[in-house]
């Protein structure tokens, strides 16, 4: 990344006129003074920003946020009511499934469409046809009517198409979502090799995860106005932390209401089939224990595709009202995990206990890809476990300490 900007947007506002009947937008567009029978909705309002050159920047937000909007304005699909934006070179963008593609034509036909919308000539796409194929992998059907491909057929056409372009920005609006786990490692892998060349990926995803692991930073629209941007944790993390304010959790009762773990989202590639907790001596011990107790996770995992390069497990402990206290990852540690085809084994161990304050708590796990942004599998609330000691201490975790008169 370097400190040069490729797209600079300015005050950028998006009003649309809101009828409540149909017949409203005639009455409007025809009365001799002009009476208004419309109110404004501002899709976006006074949004400024820059990206940079090789940057990786993440738009997070709920449905409606405004998300989509600006980046079709920035793709030039959309005009701005107000502001302006500045684009330095060639622009892809995945932002509908089929938008560039002529359905009656055959997929190798759209590629050299798309290649010449994007400035490239005949023998530039020539040079570059084998390598869209081979990564669109949709075999045969590259020779047929783009109207008979399935959505992620689309997608996987649509995303070769555009990388291999090699743009100097790529927007990718959720587009990815309907392709299957492999493909979309395979492209997150492909967004990075862009990024090291030079290219801006301004990237939209419902996914915050994916915003954390992938992004340098994010933007946070809400209501089409920017709430927040700068480093990427940061602003999912104040993101969340909205998320939960509009939706508060139940509170928790004396008697412990039994969760069971959510339906893991998970593919063929692998799935936590096992997680106990075992004791110093290595016995499974019971869900209850004492915050110094030295406890280890044992994760048992089911590998049905050795194909993943850089597999990462990650641990992460929430308290009962999903509070994220600690989240840990053997990317982060720089350990590699088995993968091999069947049962694998790993073990993540707290030598001097979990620290916990007194309470209820449980783990969320996923299996993923180092540079993917969905995750192979992520089972929340997988096993749930309770801190019980006659000692406590305010706030969530008890730091190791000692007290002293003298230093």
């Amino acid at each position: 990344m370097t400190s040069e900007v490729v797209v600079r947007a300015e005050h950028l506002t998006k009003i649309y006129k809101i009828f409540d009947r149909p017949v409203d937008r005639l009455k409007e567009a025809l009365h001799p003074f002009h009476k208004r029978y419309s109110h404004d909705f501002y899709a976006l309002k006074d949004v400024s920003f820059d990206v940079f050159k090789g940057e990786n920047i993440g738009f997070v937000g709920k449905n409606g946020a405004g998300k989509s909007t600006l980046l079709k304005i920035i793709t030039g699909v959309l005009t701005a009511s107000e502001g302006s934006v500045t684009v330095k070179g060639t622009v892809a963008s995945l932002l509908e499934l089929g938008a560039g593609f002529n359905l009656e034509m055959t997929g190798i036909e759209n590629i050299y469409l798309n290649g010449t919308i994007m400035g490239l000539s005949q023998a530039e796409t020539d040079a570059r046809l084998d390598d869209i194929v081979a990564f669109a992998d949709i075999g045969e059907f590259v020779y047929q009517p783009v109207k008979m491909y399935s959505s992620g057929m689309f997608a996987r056409l649509a995303f070769a198409v555009n990388a291999f372009a090699k743009p100097d920005v790529l927007i990718v609006d959720e587009a990815l979502s309907v392709g299957d786990s492999r493909f979309q490692i395979k492209c997150m892998k492909k967004m990075q090799d862009l990024m090291e060349g030079g290219t801006a990926i301004l990237f939209v995803t419902h996914d915050i995860n994916a915003v954390r692991r992938f992004c340098d930073r994010a933007f946070w629209l809400d209501h089409g106005q920017l709430k927040s941007g700068g480093d990427a944790n940061k602003v999912v993390d104040a993101y969340v932390e909205h998320l939960k304010l509009e939706e508060v959790k139940p509170v928790e009762t004396k008697e412990r209401k039994k969760v069971q773990p959510a339906t893991p989202a998970t593919n063929f590639m692998a799935e936590i089939t096992e997680v106990s907790l075992l004791d110093d001596d290595g016995q499974e011990t019971d869900d209850e224990f004492t915050f110094d107790m030295p406890l280890t996770v044992k994760v048992v995992y089911d590998v049905r595709d050795e194909n993943i390069e850089q597999p990462v497990l990650g641990i992460a402990v929430r308290s009962a009202a999903e509070e994220y206290l600690c989240g840990l990852n053997t990317l982060l540690d720089k350990q590699k995990i088995p993968w091999r085809l069947g049962k694998n084994e790993m073990y993540l161990t707290y030598p001097y206990g979990i620290r916990l304050s007194p309470g209820h708590y449980h783990f969320d796990m996923a299996l993923f890809d180092e540079t993917a942004t969905v995750p192979i599998q992520f089972v929340s609330r997988i096993k749930d476990f309770t801190v019980a000691s006659e000692y406590k201490a305010e706030g969530s975790v008890i730091i190791p300490h000692q007290w002293k008169t003298k230093r």
